[in-house]
Parts: C-alpha cells; structure tokens; sequence
C-alpha cells in the first residue's frame, strides 16, 4: 500500500503503518491520522513525539503497560492515565500513537 504525502509516495503496511520511520514527518502524521478520524492537538503531538523518543532511545516499542509507566515518568500521571489516552487515540493508544508517529506496529497490538 502507498500513502501520498506532498507527492511523495510512502509505503505502508496492510494496518496503516508507515515502512520506514525515517521518512516521517509532521504531515506524514497529519496525514495518517486524517486516515483514522483524529484530528491531532497540541496533546497529541505531545504523545507521538514521546514515543518517537521513545524508540529512539530504546530501540523497542513498549507493551501497553510499559508505555503508560514511560509517559508518568515523563509527562506526569495525568497524562499516563487511561482515561486521558483513550480520549486522545479511542481505538487504541499504544497502537495509534505508534502508527501516527511513523513508528512499527508494536508486537503485542493486534
């Protein structure tokens, strides 16, 4: 599959996400969360360039429980919250702040 972002054409998994990280961007993001009914805020970026760190730094993706004790570390309880994460990304935080940040889909995602 291919997404086009500015004319220039990304590969893509059958589930949306991006094939190679390195090519992502700020409109790849918008673009990909276009394609899933988000409209990103200021609060969403704040989640999707955490994870980017994230993987950066660590070289892996965090399961679900991982990925909230990061965020509370980090950014503070509110923001590790289930509730709070359910409301930026309702089809599943992990996983669509994985994809919208041009990151793998992480192996405990469905």
């Amino acid at each position: 599959m291919v997404l086009t972002v500015d004319g220039l054409e990304l590969e893509i998994t059958d589930d949306g996400f991006l094939r190679n990280a390195a090519l992502w961007n700020e409109r790849v993001a918008e673009e990909l969360a276009g394609q899933n009914g988000i409209q990103l805020s200021a609060a969403h970026w704040e989640i999707l360039f955490f994870i980017r760190e994230y993987y950066r730094q660590y070289q892996h993706l965090p399961n679900a429980r991982m990925f909230a004790a990061a965020i509370r570390k980090t950014l503070g309880e509110d923001k590790a919250s289930s509730r709070y994460l359910q409301k930026l990304f309702p089809d599943g935080p992990l996983k669509y702040a994985c994809k919208l940040a041009g990151l793998p889909k992480p192996p405990t995602c469905l």
